[in-house]
């Protein structure tokens, strides 16, 4: 995979931080994100919020369509402020330094 990038797309329930879904793509874009959302919601059920950042995948209207078509309450954390998010940044600090060491 030299010179290519990777994405790993996952959903997280923040109180188990069990991994609901995931999905690994070469581009982040909403429809993943969708793909993802779905699988998890089919697999678990609804939740009543999904939090993310405000990345343009989940600011998205694909994306966030499947979340006011299923009635979930949107939460977005505030821009640049990664402490909003802190458990979802924990596992991805885990996955990139103690999963697969880069």
């Amino acid at each position: 995979m030299e010179g290519k990038r990777a994405f790993v797309i996952a959903v997280i329930d923040l109180f188990s931080r069990r991994i609901m879904g995931y999905k690994t793509t070469n581009t982040m874009e909403a429809s993943g994100c969708v793909e993802v959302l779905d699988f998890a919601i089919k697999r678990y059920g609804k939740p009543e919020m999904f939090n993310s950042d405000q990345g343009s995948q989940f600011t998205s209207t694909e994306f966030t369509e499947v979340l006011i078509r299923e009635g979930i309450r949107i939460s977005m954390d505030g821009r640049g402020r990664c402490l909003d998010n802190a458990k979802m940044e924990r596992f991805w600090w885990s996955l990139k330094y103690e999963d697969i060491k880069l």
